[in-house]
């Protein structure tokens, strides 16, 4: 599910400059968590990807805004935030989400998260269905296995030593602009190598859900459509014909979206997310 964009092109990141958001911290789980409060609506948290921050989603954040009261997370060494000493884990994230949404006493809002935080967003609705209203997993993997085996390669070489490398890419100017200690960036990429490097089966969880739940991919992702079925079919889907009423749709009101013409690394800043994603939000029960 820790599926970082790596390698990443001078392109594969967009940043959002035509929404200005009120940006805050919360104390939450030892972590002074930033967030920032855009537009009007609904309430919904918006989760970034692997070395991200809640800017990188641009018109993605911009297109939510316009219909729901979006909060854009820095998750933990990411962006804004600070680091802590602790792992770099999805289910440790997750229970600062909760926390976070219990500090900002927010009713049920919706969970978006992209990679990392589509991990991040699945294990906060796994843990505390109570909290969150509907689920959208963005090329979130429950497997390390459903990943191309070339990229496993590459995620293998992420660590500290890697920064020279990465000096010229986006990820590592946003971090260098934003991050409270810039020089922290080896030492996120050695967390995040180590945390990639670990077997995990989120299989349970995701059988487990309770929130109606959105799975998302692009049709060129990190992993082939294919896993995103298997994680469809997990949740009841894709076993039996819908139906003319779509009486033989999963219960719980589960759905999956395979995006044309898009990849790992440009999928969170596409127009094809903001629609989808707003489309199963907005859906009537």
């Amino acid at each position: 599910m820790f599926d970082i964009p790596f390698p990443v092109h001078r392109r594969s990141l967009t940043m959002t400059t035509d929404t200005k958001g009120a940006g805050k911290y919360a104390k939450v789980n030892d972590i002074n968590l930033y967030y920032e409060t855009h537009g009007d609506g609904p309430p919904l948290i918006l989760l970034h990807g692997g070395l991200g921050s809640g800017e990188t989603f641009g018109p993605v954040l911009t297109q939510l805004a316009k219909r729901h009261q979006v909060t854009a997370v820095d998750l933990q060494g990411h962006g804004r935030t600070a680091d802590i000493d602790r792992p770099i884990d999805v289910r440790l994230m997750a229970d600062d989400i909760a926390a976070l949404i219990d500090h900002l006493g927010l009713k049920k809002p919706d969970l978006v998260g992209y990679s990392l935080g589509g991990g991040v967003a699945l294990h906060t609705a796994a843990k505390y269905p109570a909290n969150v209203r509907r689920l959208v997993a963005v090329s979130a993997n429950i497997r390390p296995d459903a990943i191309y085996p070339e990229m496993r390669v590459q995620q293998g070489q992420v660590s500290a030593a890697a920064a020279e490398f990465m000096k010229d890419t986006p990820m590592y100017q946003l971090y260098q602009r934003v991050a409270p200690r810039p020089e922290d960036f080896p030492r996120l990429l050695d967390k995040i190598g180590e945390s990639m490097s670990k077997d995990f089966d989120f299989s349970e969880e995701v059988r487990g859900l309770q929130v109606p739940t959105l799975i998302v991919a692009a049709d060129a992702d990190m992993a082939p459509p294919s896993h995103y079925v298997e994680v469809f079919k997990l949740l009841g889907g894709g076993l039996r014909d819908g139906g003319w009423m779509g009486e033989g749709r999963p219960a719980g009101g589960h759905a999956l979206a395979i995006l044309p013409g898009l990849t790992h690394y440009n999928i969170g800043s596409s127009p094809l997310l903001a629609a989808v994603t707003l489309a199963f939000l907005e859906e009537q029960p």
